[in-house]
């Protein structure tokens, strides 16, 4: 997985969406995460040099100083909408999996330049998928763009009193408008559905 976009959703205060794509692949899965993560993957994203480090930096200083290598993130599990990580280190002699939030393990992925794995079944469940034949979405993975959106409609659309039909629109036309933490609800709404 790549980063594609990071979103700012205006309909929920506070919320952000760290957006992974498939390399060579049309899925994304929207991770919501908090605004200090968020800027955290912003800076480092942007290769920013704050004044001071930021946590995960110096995360990365500590790791750095005693020779230990992140080799890479994998999205392990999900648990009622709830993403789990590890963080797979290495040094000379061992190697260790560390549990981690999903948002710091991203943070220090993109600080690190190490890959990012998740599993099918994860991508099954909480996925959403692009249409081909989507250019802009190409755009956007292959330039790995940032950006925080803030004039996205508040759309307080009751999910519930929709047809799948309905759903399945609204998702594609939220896709379109990039409003992936709306896309989450509606994506989440679908599935529950389908569940039943």
């Amino acid at each position: 997985m790549e980063i594609v976009a990071l979103s700012h959703s205006i309909t929920q205060t506070h919320s952000y969406a760290v957006v992974l794509g498939e390399v060579n692949g049309v899925r994304r899965l929207p991770i919501v995460i908090g605004g200090a993560e968020a800027q955290s993957i912003a800076v480092a994203m942007e290769k920013m040099n704050p004044g001071r480090p930021l946590t995960h930096d110096l995360m990365k200083n500590f790791m750095n100083a005693f020779a230990i290598d992140l080799l890479e993130i994998n999205i392990c599990d999900l648990q009622e909408g709830i993403f789990f990580a590890k963080l797979v280190c290495v040094t000379e002699n061992d190697t260790v999996e560390i549990d981690s939030r999903t948002s710091d393990a991203i943070a220090l992925a993109v600080r690190f330049g190490c890959p990012i794995y998740t599993y099918e079944n994860i991508l099954e469940n909480a996925g959403i998928q692009m249409e081909e034949g989507d250019k802009k979405s190409k755009k956007r993975q292959a330039a790995k763009e940032v950006f925080i959106d803030e004039e996205k409609p508040t759309g307080n659309v009751d999910l519930k009193t929709m047809t799948i039909n309905e759903l399945n629109n609204l998702l594609n036309d939220v896709l379109e408008t990039e409003d992936y933490i709306r896309a989450i609800a509606i994506r989440d709404e679908i599935n529950s559905r389908k569940k039943k």
